[in-house]
């Protein structure tokens, strides 16, 4: 009777909380879309955009979840045009498909948009992110993280990513898993490493990756504030997260105290910025950014390093030449025994060229949110203030008028016909562009390396199908074996 008790009031709650979200919902739907700006403007001034907002609080976010993002896109451009309206995540919403229009929001007119996302993720990451904020605090922060992860700091940080490989490599090695899971793993443990250094303890580390992994599993779900759903874990697992920072930060203090030193990492200098006026980061500020570079160097780099292996085992041909440019670094570090260095890194032409076109064909970010900060009229509609603005990434680089043949695999398309300006934004553009673009791009340089000169994968199953997660990664994450070569 107890249980049934319970059930019951967490159906009753859980209803309440979803009709006070419809009602309010509601009202801002009504509020924005009536789309005011004040006299003096013409009926056609007025005209929203075509398409659909869907149903109240929910709009079409189910139907953006639940399909391929590039089937839901494609499907309004062809009903509605390059400029329509929908309405995900619990915010009426703004599309435009075209570079001039992604130039006009991320460019020429950034100063109409302000960087955000939907409260929910933003409530996920921290507010003081440096990706939720423009102005001062947005370029100091941003100075501060792209010095860090930028390519002079990349240099030293080659051999602690080459120890990362390694490791996650000798993890996989004899058995077949999910290639998408074991690139995460990768890929935390560079971010981790990349912000703490060498020095933070193995049992901490392991807290932050299981609270990191239930905030993750939560910022990707139906952002339904009621207990026991993923979204509600989330939140008590973030909480977590900066209960543990705060006692990373307090033991950095103490060694300070005590003259061990400062370790040289991105958490200390987020510890060590002082603005005009002398004033330090709060815990808060420092633990939101922390989190925020962690997310923002997790997921995508997986899923595009998923993708890289997929394309080099369906083309043979250019697997061998990849094969041949990176033995080439291998035996001129003495059969492996010696580090790769960031020098040898940028001699690598053809592996390059792979890169940016994965980069296009997995088009991992689809789009981006901004926030008109006042009413914005483009090509005859009305772009009202506090609706988002999401330019599509993935309509560009699958565009014929962009990408000869788009659907094919060819990464010397690049070194043929390099692409025009606002066509390839695989990191975003303009001043809120990925600062960590320079990371990413080492980890997927020296992952390629070590596993083209010391290992052989084969792919088990078909890899042509795509899940969504939201980001797209092979079905199964791309099921592998991987075998030493001497093995295979």
């Amino acid at each position: 009777m107890a249980f049934l008790l319970a059930v019951a009031c967490i159906y009753i709650v859980s209803l309440l909380t979803l009709l006070v979200l419809l009602v309010e919902a509601s009202r801002r739907r009504t509020a924005v879309g009536a789309g005011k700006t004040g006299g003096g403007t013409t009926e056609q001034d007025q005209k929203l955009p075509p398409g659909s907002l869907g149903l109240p609080f929910i709009g079409e976010t189910l139907q953006l979840y639940t399909q391929n993002p590039k089937d839901f896109f494609a499907s309004r451009l062809k009903r509605y045009g390059e400029v329509f309206k929908t309405h995900v995540l619990g915010c009426p919403c703004v599309i435009l498909a075209s570079p001039e229009a992604a130039r006009m929001v991320l460019v020429s007119q950034a100063h109409l948009f302000k960087p955000t996302y939907p409260p929910s993720k933003e409530r996920m990451i921290g507010a003081q992110a440096l990706f939720f904020h423009q102005g001062y605090y947005h370029l100091r922060l941003r100075r501060l993280v792209q010095g860090w992860v930028g390519p002079d700091a990349l240099r030293a940080l080659v051999p602690d990513v080459e120890a990362a490989v390694a490791s996650t490599l000798r993890g996989w090695e004899g058995r077949v898993t999910s290639t998408f899971h074991t690139m995460k793993t990768l890929t935390f443990d560079v971010g981790v490493v990349t912000i703490f250094g060498r020095r933070l303890a193995d049992h901490v580390k392991e807290k932050l990756r299981k609270h990191y992994l239930i905030v993750e599993k939560g910022y990707n779900s139906f952002p339904i504030p009621v207990p026991f759903t993923s979204y509600s874990q989330a939140i008590k697992a973030r909480r977590r997260l900066g209960e543990i920072l705060s006692g990373i930060l307090a033991e950095r203090r103490a060694r300070r105290s005590d003259d061990q030193g400062d370790d040289d990492d991105l958490l200390n200098t987020l510890m060590r910025y002082r603005d005009d006026s002398g004033a330090a980061l709060s815990d808060d500020q420092v633990a939101d950014n922390v989190i925020g570079v962690l997310f923002a160097a997790q997921d995508t780099t997986a899923s595009v390093l998923t993708w890289i292996l997929k394309f080099l085992h369906d083309n043979p041909k250019l697997l061998d030449a990849v094969k041949a440019e990176q033995m080439a670094a291998y035996e001129e570090n003495d059969g492996g025994r010696l580090q790769l260095t960031w020098a040898q890194t940028r001699r690598m032409p053809i592996t390059h060229l792979v890169i940016l076109e994965s980069l296009r064909m997995a088009s991992i970010i689809s789009f981006t949110f901004r926030e008109a900060v006042e009413d914005v009229h483009y090509q005859g509609f009305l772009i009202p203030k506090g609706w988002k603005v999401m330019p599509l990434f993935r309509n560009l680089h699958y565009s014929q008028d962009y990408f000869q043949d788009p659907h094919k695999f060819d990464p010397f398309r690049f070194k043929v016909t390099p692409p025009r300006p606002g066509t390839f934004l695989p990191f975003g553009s303009g001043a809120h562009a990925c600062p960590g673009n320079d990371l990413a791009k080492l980890e997927m340089l020296v992952l390629i390396h070590r596993l083209v000169t010391t290992y052989r994968w084969q792919v088990e199953g078909s890899s042509d199908d795509v899940t969504y997660s939201p980001f797209p990664v092979p079905k199964g994450g791309l099921q592998a074996r991987l075998t030493r070569a001497a093995a295979a």
